[in-house]
């Protein structure tokens, strides 16, 4: 995955929580096409309250039908085509496209003839909370 490019110098702070271009999309479809399925690029910021990813699909392939998480998620389609299966019956999805998907939606993904490449940016989802067990517990 492309690194993260930081400016510097005195009009780009470079602090942690420095606002910062993160990846150009442009420069990251061309060299997705050539990839392997899946997603290509992903927010690693340490210290964040989102999530993104960008996934590519090759021309044909796609991701089964499974239910949303429970936060929505904004998808944005920067190339290709494809099909965006739902509850309510397939959506056409095209370079340019803005979906919301509600929280816990039916979804599914299939590509078009030029392959399919989106970006999600969503809530990040809370981590594995494991909590200790009171000695006392079930008595």
């Amino acid at each position: 995955m492309p690194t993260p490019s930081r400016p510097t110098g005195p009009s780009h702070p470079t602090g942690p929580d420095a606002p910062r271009r993160l990846v150009n999309t442009r420069e990251l479809i061309s060299g997705a096409k050539t990839t392997a399925p899946g997603a290509v690029w992903k927010l690693e910021e340490p210290v964040r309250d989102l999530d993104s990813n960008v996934v590519s699909l090759p021309a044909g392939d796609g991701i089964q039908a499974h239910q949303g998480p429970t936060l929505d998620v904004l998808i944005h389609v920067l190339d290709g085509s494809g099909t965006l299966g739902t509850e309510d019956g397939d959506l056409p999805l095209r370079a340019g496209d803005l979906v919301w998907m509600p929280r816990h939606a039916l979804r599914s993904f299939t590509a078009g003839a030029d392959g399919l490449i989106y970006h999600t940016v969503h809530q990040r989802k809370p981590g594995l909370q494991l909590q200790a067990q009171r000695p006392d517990a079930g008595r």
